[in-house]
């Protein structure tokens, strides 16, 4: 979520293997790389699937980072052509938001590098209920941080996939 000269990235606990809760708080978003000028996070990120494949994304992104610092679409396009293209990366089973202070990106196992025209993403499970109440919200007077933990809370009150057990990273 951006608004107000902030971004939001926030995400549920829930973490489900079939129709089986297996942790109900875990951390899906975080710091991505060196901190920006100002001491925050240069880039925030969060992802839905496999928390094992995110993971090894996250390192890739970073690595990409670190290559092209600065860069945040830059290192997202090179790592989604290495997702593509490589042979043990395209297995991997997840989806990321990513985000800095100009740019939110939506990452996909299928190439996909996409930039939401209204500065509001959302992915996984809840993904569309949270985009859909985030949307709804946005016009109102609250800040990033309040209405995309709203969102994700009506989610969670609609997916059985996501849970209440927020976290949550802020750029600004």
């Amino acid at each position: 979520m951006r608004k107000g000269g902030r971004v939001v990235v926030a995400g549920d606990g829930q973490v489900s293997l079939g129709q089986t809760v297996i942790k109900p708080n875990a951390r899906k978003v975080r710091r991505i790389g060196a901190p920006g000028p100002d001491g925050t996070a240069g880039v925030i990120g969060g992802f839905a699937g496999s928390t094992a494949d995110a993971f090894t994304l996250f390192e890739r992104l970073e690595a990409k980072l670190e290559r092209y610092p600065g860069q945040l679409t830059r290192a997202a396009v090179e790592l989604a052509k290495d997702w593509r293209q490589d042979r043990y990366l395209r297995r991997l089973e997840a989806m990321m938001i990513v985000a800095d202070r100009d740019v939110t990106l939506i990452l996909t196992g299928t190439g996909d590098v996409l930039e939401p025209n209204d500065g509001i993403a959302a992915i996984g499970s809840g993904g569309n209920y949270a985009l859909a109440a985030a949307r709804a919200l946005a016009d109102s007077p609250h800040d990033a941080e309040t209405i995309a933990r709203r969102a994700m809370r009506i989610a969670a009150d609609i997916c059985v996939y996501t849970n209440d057990q927020l976290t949550g990273e802020v750029i600004g």
